[in-house]
């Protein structure tokens, strides 16, 4: 009998509005996935071997020991893998499952050809991806490959390996589409990690102030995403704005009303559908990072994303995606003629307009 392999496709994901303030108790945020994908193919072998081609690993062999997962070289480009697949394998010993080898290749969409970041993700998507496909390879009754799984167990690996984060961009790989996000709340999953909680356990319980709701936009309401051709470090960006917490309370509570009230306008307008309402909150979330970015010490808005939001504005409304610092930025407009009028002057100016839609499906598996 012929072995069967499992395909895994894994979207992107990019921020719309509610970036820093969204890793605040009951602060949301709006994200979606997009139509670039990671992709996995998984099946068995004789031996545990992971196959990351692009990024120069064709071949890495593993093996377990006293719960370890040993990798036969090792670099920092694995440690996401590394930890997806350590959580995993915590999780199979919990339920006395023995390990079965397999060969996991991940090929990635995310990046630009030259292996330039665009900013969608690839961190988190990677670490679905990992999780998706063993879910789908073992099919145990007990553990289950549904998108609420898939989110907790690459949450749980993503956030210990990153030490911070919202894990949003985790929810949107998983679920698709559209979505309105709130963060667990990261000190109550550290404690239960730490007094020893089993992710058994973990998985069957609700995560207090965990909030991920699909959302349906206006439909005649386009989205438009121009790439500046800048990479940003996430992680060290995060770690930069939550020192204003505790260095400046003031500017720091004025960022979240502010964010608040420009997710919560965005929010209403979906509800209306009203495209209008939608671009006015944009803006009003665009001048609240853009205050917060005057008391930090790198530009959450760059000369490029500055140029590329101006821009956007002349349109619809316009801002940065994400941590900033460089990436990708947005823009919401109202017609296909704006859209095109829009793409033609953010070309004209340097601006690469990377062609995305929203990608329903979320962590998707199939098998032939």
């Amino acid at each position: 009998m012929e072995k069967s392999v499992i395909h895994v496709k894994v979207p992107g994901k990019l921020f719309i509005a509610g970036e820093y303030a969204v890793l605040e108790p009951n602060q949301f945020a709006i994200v979606i996935a997009v139509n670039r994908y990671m992709k996995g193919t998984i099946e068995e072998d004789s031996i545990h071997t992971i196959s990351l081609p692009q990024i120069g690993f064709p071949d890495i062999q593993f093996n377990l020991q006293d719960g370890q997962v040993l990798f036969n070289q090792e670099d920092e480009k694995l440690v996401f893998v590394k930890n997806a697949l350590s959580i995993f394998y915590q999780l199979l010993k919990e339920n006395g499952t023995l390990p079965r080898p397999f060969r996991l290749t991940v090929t990635s969409e995310l990046d630009d050809d030259s292996g330039k970041k665009f900013g969608l993700g690839s961190s988190a998507a990677i670490v679905v991806t990992v999780i998706t496909a063993l879910l789908n390879f073992y099919k145990l009754e007990n553990i289950r490959p549904t998108k609420e799984w898939i989110y907790k167990l690459s949450a749980i690996a993503h956030y210990q390996t990153q030490g911070n984060g919202s894990c949003a961009d985790i929810a949107a790989s998983t679920y698709g589409g559209w979505l309105h996000y709130r963060m667990f709340r990261p000190e109550w999953l550290n404690q239960e990690l730490k007094k020893g909680t089993s992710l058994s356990d973990l998985l069957k319980m609700d995560w207090p102030g965990l909030h991920i709701e699909r959302l349906t936009p206006p439909i005649e309401m386009h989205l438009a995403v121009g790439w500046t051709k800048k990479a940003a470090s996430t992680a060290s960006m995060v770690k930069t704005v939550q020192r204003i917490r505790n260095d400046n309370p003031p500017v720091y509570k004025r960022f979240l009303k502010e964010s608040t009230d420009a997710v919560t306008r965005i929010l209403e307008s979906f509800l209306q559908k009203s495209v209008e309402g939608v671009i006015d909150g944009i803006k009003k979330n665009r001048m609240a990072l853009q205050k917060l970015g005057e008391h930090v010490s790198f530009a959450i808005e760059t000369k490029e994303l500055k140029q590329l939001i101006d821009i956007a504005n002349k349109y619809g409304g316009g801002k940065s995606s994400g941590a900033g610092g460089g990436d990708c930025g947005i823009a919401l407009v109202k017609n296909d003629g704006l859209l095109e009028a829009l793409t033609d002057e953010w070309k004209k100016s340097g601006i690469f307009p990377l062609s995305l839609q929203i990608s329903e499906q979320g962590a998707d598996p199939t098998e032939f």
